[in-house]
């Protein structure tokens, strides 16, 4: 799971085994490892968005949930 968008690269969920194209952007930070401006992203598809969010979220370190640039989800 990445720290950073790779520029030329296809944007490829995070989750384990899944290969399909990002739509979302979840930045989190572990508040005991990182400083608090400190962002880390997972990238999910529409159908992890939820799973991965709710991972980040139940250890409390979900920030921000975004589209990926480019992606449809921007769109609608």
């Amino acid at each position: 799971m990445s720290d950073h968008l790779p520029a030329n690269e296809p944007l490829i969920c995070s989750s384990r085994g899944c290969r399909a194209p990002a739509r979302w952007a979840l930045r989190w930070n572990n508040p005991r490892l990182h400083d608090t401006d400190r962002r880390k992203t997972w990238l999910a598809c529409a159908e992890h968005r939820s799973s991965l969010g709710d991972f980040l979220d139940a250890r409390g370190f979900l920030r921000e949930v975004a589209p990926v640039v480019g992606s449809p989800t921007l769109e609608g």
